[in-house]
């Protein structure tokens, strides 16, 4: 998975969410292969107005994908990195093309445009510290507007979850 929030658009509107999309979303932030039906029985709606609420919620960006969530080591990509990159300029040009850069590395997995000394935080995974020095290279040393970079290695995946917390 890719995903960059820096450049996360807002949602065109804000949808208001009831009691009912909220338990909708309860139950597919679990496992958004439980049947209409099922979540229909659990929320007390038919799995028609199910589908419904939930093609409504995908429109309005509420649901903003479906995607299998892959163990990194189970495929070769058994280490997490954190980055601070700090930039040499803050022109808004400067931070798109930041963006866009970030964005299109795959072993990016993350990446938020933030306040205080970094400019962005990076959440990499790799398969080792050799692929990790080439994309420090393609990323951070090749590049003219980069200042300075904190590397910063996981020793272990205590907690990582896609979940939000739902009021209520």
């Amino acid at each position: 998975m890719q995903v960059c929030f820096a450049g996360t658009a807002p949602l065109p509107t804000s949808p208001s969410l009831d009691s009912f999309d909220l338990a909708i979303l309860d139950i597919l932030q679990l496992d958004n292969t439980t049947p209409q039906r099922l979540i229909g029985e659990a929320v007390n709606l038919s799995a028609p107005a199910v589908q419904r609420r939930i093609k409504r919620m995908e429109q309005t960006g509420v649901i903003a994908g479906n995607v299998a969530v892959v163990e990194p080591a189970a495929v070769g990509q058994p280490i997490t990195i954190f980055v601070e990159v700090e930039l040499e300029s803050e022109r808004s040009d400067l931070i798109d093309a930041a963006k866009r850069q970030f964005s299109a590395a795959p072993e990016v997995q993350q990446c938020y445009y933030v306040t205080g000394e970094a400019d962005f935080i990076l959440v990499i995974t790799v398969a080792d510290m050799g692929a990790y020095e080439a994309l420090t290279r393609k990323l951070f040393f090749d590049s003219k507007n980069v200042r300075k970079f904190r590397t910063f290695v996981a020793m272990d995946r205590v907690k990582v979850g896609l979940t939000v917390p739902l009021p209520g």
